[in-house]
């Protein structure tokens, strides 16, 4: 009991007041012993009501002992006059943003679906893999006329080192790379 009551004795008789902030926000620190440790304790004591979005970053900062110095009223007043000119900076480049896209028009707008990737494919000139993929879709053919042919005269086919097959006729696991 009487530990609480000095505690509450050395709140009262050895805060010092660290400063006030703009909304009358009062900060206080003391420095107590504890265990042979001098450490310093921060609070706020609000105006009015309990509002802690009400208190500035620079404050939370020291009370959270991430600045070892109170922010000073000049130092406030700076901070303020820059915050109000990146908020007008803000304001300015959200309505260019608004005028560059009124003189855009409707021309602008980009398709709900997604780019069409065969035309972008198409602005790029012939190579060497568009002609091995060409050679490759014939073989495809020649194979799949093969096999209906195959299919229509019941004979069994020859057996080769490429894959063959497609849809219903392929089987998984069936086909071996050639050693």
């Amino acid at each position: 009991m009487s530990k609480l009551l000095s505690r509450i004795a050395g709140l009262f008789s050895s805060r010092s007041i660290s400063g006030i902030d703009k909304t009358g926000n009062r900060y206080f620190a003391r420095k107590e012993e504890i265990d042979g440790i001098v450490k310093e304790k921060r609070w706020v004591i609000f105006k009015g009501e309990e509002d802690p979005t009400t208190i500035p970053v620079e404050w939370i900062c020291w009370l959270n002992g991430q600045r070892k110095r109170a922010p000073t009223p000049e130092e406030m007043m700076e901070l303020e006059v820059r915050r109000e000119r990146v908020r007008l900076n803000v304001e300015l480049l959200k309505k260019e943003e608004v005028e560059k896209r009124a003189k855009e028009g409707p021309a602008h707008k980009v398709k709900a679906g997604g780019p069409d990737l065969k035309s972008f494919i198409r602005k790029f000139p012939s190579s060497e893999a568009d002609k091995a993929e060409e050679v490759s879709g014939a073989r495809d053919d020649e194979r799949s006329k093969e096999t209906e042919a195959g299919k229509a005269k019941e004979e069994p086919s020859p057996e080769s080192s490429e894959p063959t097959g497609s849809g219903a006729s392929f089987k998984p696991g069936a086909w071996q790379p050639p050693t």
